[in-house]
């Protein structure tokens, strides 16, 4: 069973919730998606064993040594990389595709294509089973393809291992990263806050996950900020037939427990948040489909 868990904004709590799952299960694959902000692994701090480089895509580089100007990559570049600027070549980082065009059609083969190789995804173990992670370098690309390694590789260490529960922290939005995130897995949960931009950002997020046919369930973070906010997103849900899982309260705890390097169901199994926390994930994980 892979669980994804997203949210429409940041800072909903989201991750907190994930790492509150991922110790309430016994032994499970916990996948942090969120590859442009991955943290999760500065809470567990699994041990690595082993790293893969992540090829997010190219970038061309000239060889003065052999370029005549002769301007042929310039006129062929559709997307406006490349200028002549104080009669010589030059190619903009930020506007280059990396699509090989311009190295291909080099008559003098002066300009070759430079990976940008910087971005890794990571695996090993942590303390309540297998942990995977990906880290997006700064100015690199692709993110919803590291993603769906992060996922593949998660499934691989699932059924290695014999773990039938996959978490997948996904990042925020409903952007590529999202979607590659939560397609084909079998349970959506949605962490919103009451907030006018947290209920119109749940509603953006449940329309893509319903584009997907998928279930989802819906948590109110923080719930007890905003009683009447709370309510509207309750009354939204039920007029949408969209599950609701739970609501939580603020609880200073959970700063607390990140400090202690612990979820909150770690840090402590008694108080009320994390106790509500348990109910509402034995709710997702036997309702059936």
């Amino acid at each position: 069973m892979e669980i994804a868990v997203i949210s429409g904004k940041g800072g909903t709590g989201k991750s907190s919730i994930s790492a509150a799952f991922a110790t309430l299960n016994g032994d499970v694959v916990l996948a942090d998606c969120d590859v442009d902000a991955a943290n999760l692994y500065l809470l567990f701090d699994p041990f690595v064993e082993e790293e893969e480089v992540y090829i997010a895509g190219h970038k061309a580089v000239i060889d003065y040594s052999k370029c005549t100007n002769c301007k042929m990559c310039k006129d062929y570049c559709r997307f406006d990389a490349i200028s002549l600027k104080n009669d010589k070549i030059v190619i903009s980082e930020i506007s280059c595709d990396g699509c090989f065009l311009c190295s291909r059609i080099c008559p003098e083969n002066a300009i070759r294509m430079v990976a940008n190789d910087k971005s890794r995804m990571y695996s090993g173990s942590f303390r309540n089973g297998k942990m995977i992670y990906g880290r997006l370098a700064p100015g690199e690309e692709n993110s919803g393809k590291l993603v769906n390694m992060v996922r593949l590789k998660a499934k691989q260490l699932s059924e290695e291992n014999g773990m039938n529960i996959i978490i997948l922290d996904g990042p925020p939005g409903i952007g590529c990263p999202v979607i590659s995130t939560i397609t084909g897995v079998s349970k959506v949960v949605i962490v919103t806050e009451p907030t006018i931009s947290g209920l119109d950002d749940l509603k953006r997020t449940v329309g893509i996950v319903q584009k997907f046919n998928l279930l989802a369930y819906i948590i109110i973070n923080k719930y007890d900020l905003n009683f009447s906010l709370s309510a509207q997103i309750k009354k939204w849900c039920k007029e949408s037939n969209i599950t609701m899982a739970g609501e939580l309260p603020f609880d200073k705890n959970i700063v607390e427990a990140m400090v202690q390097g612990k979820s909150i169901t770690e840090f402590n199994p008694e108080i009320n948040i994390s106790k509500k926390i348990k109910i509402i994930w034995n709710k997702i994980i036997n309702q059936k489909t």
